[in-house]
């Protein structure tokens, strides 16, 4: 009984925490300069494995108008992070774009269960609580289609709102770096190039140092971390940890490849981006939940209105999970992020303008003593000439 127990636990932590993001470590880049964004697949904190780029239908960088292929050449990878390596262009508003092939999962129906609740695909497991089918297992087809939007130079671009074509995606309805800190951004959700109605997105930030936040009570400054971490979380990869690949692979240490043994059924699928691995000695954590920040629900015309209540990097996510009547498949699932920075309305430059002006209103030190010298002088010649 506690081995059925433990399997399902170990087969619940595998399906949870495989969003997949772009991201940098600052939104705001020069022109024409080397330049690299991380590919995240894990949390938004901590990527648990790199991709492929035969699981890669499409990588585009868009920028004044042009849209570029990214090449074979420009990826790298280390430890479990995928890196993309580019030069920037002349200043816009540019997007970054990357689309998977869709692949398989099959899931229990406690796992099934536990990633919908854990993942926040509530309307799914609404439906199967109403139609007693908590009990059904599951076959899921996947494909994750993810988006960063970010600055180069100061002028600004309509980039940000070119449709990449991913099955889904969001789309804002304004440029997010002519917004500030609180502010608010409209998304528009895409699924087929079509607005989605009634889907459940969840929008996030981490914010960003020295921060600056805005609340219903008022406006202030802090310095606290917002959102969560998952550096303590059971669901990190470390090198010992065996990864069952039913092909021969390339490792990362010079193109030489190598193969993994087959592992038990039942301990190998994961939403990772299609790398099987084994959780046999790791733990499951109840409270490990990807629902965080602002729980949105698109309208009739697909929209949502996201708050951006502090700088710092946002991250929206949504999972959109239908049945399927496709032979061998029980369901089918699309899965989307949308990633960019936002900051208060003045610029450090600003800052520093501001306080120099602010420095030179300030009457000078030394005309006060030249003054001062010049009054006393004219009182002791005055005095003199009196007593003449």
């Amino acid at each position: 009984m506690k081995k059925k127990i433990f399997a399902l636990l170990v087969l619940a932590a595998i399906f949870l925490s495989h969003d997949m993001y772009l991201k940098l470590d600052t939104f705001f880049l020069e022109p024409n300069t080397s330049a690299t964004i991380q590919l995240f697949n894990g949390t938004f904190d901590k990527s648990e494995n790199v991709i492929d780029r035969d699981r890669m239908i499409d990588a585009s960088l868009l920028g004044n108008g042009e849209r570029f292929k990214v090449a074979e050449n420009q990826w790298s990878e280390k430890d479990s992070i995928t890196f993309l390596n580019f030069k920037t262009g002349e200043a816009a508003t540019w997007v970054a774009g990357v689309s998977t092939k869709p692949r398989n999962i099959e899931m229990d129906a406690e796992a099934f269960n536990g990633y919908l609740r854990h993942d926040g695909v509530l309307d799914m497991l609404k439906w199967r609580e109403e139609n007693d089918a908590l009990d059904k297992n599951a076959v899921e087809k996947y494909s994750k289609h993810v988006k960063a939007i970010f600055q180069v130079g100061d002028k600004t671009s309509d980039d940000w709102k070119t449709v990449l074509g991913y099955p889904i995606e969001f789309i804002p309805l304004s440029n997010p770096y002519e917004k500030h800190t609180g502010d608010q951004l409209e998304v528009k959700l895409l699924f087929g190039g079509k607005p989605l109605a009634n889907q459940l997105v969840y929008a996030n930030y981490k914010v960003t140092e020295n921060h600056h936040s805005h609340s219903e009570e008022g406006h202030g400054h802090s310095h606290e971390s917002s959102g969560h971490s998952h550096e303590d979380e059971a669901h990190s990869h470390d090198d010992g940890e065996a990864h069952t690949h039913k092909e021969e692979v390339r490792s990362h240490d010079g193109g030489k490849t190598h193969s993994h043994e087959k592992e038990e059924a039942g301990h190998t699928h994961s939403h990772d981006g299609g790398e099987p691995h084994s959780h046999e000695e790791e733990e499951h954590k109840d409270d490990h939940v990807h629902t965080e920040g602002q729980q949105l629900r698109t309208d009739a015309n697909g929209n949502i209105t996201v708050d951006l209540a502090a700088d710092g990097i946002y991250y929206l996510r949504t999972i959109h999970l239908a049945h399927s009547d496709e032979e061998g498949l029980t369901h089918e699932s699309n899965w989307a992020t949308l990633t960019f920075e936002v900051v208060h309305g003045h610029s450090q430059e600003e800052d520093a303008h501001a306080h120099s002006h602010a420095e030179e209103d300030e009457f000078p030190s030394y005309i006060f003593w030249i003054g001062s010298l010049l009054i006393i002088g004219g009182l002791f010649w005055w005095f003199n000439k009196k007593k003449e």
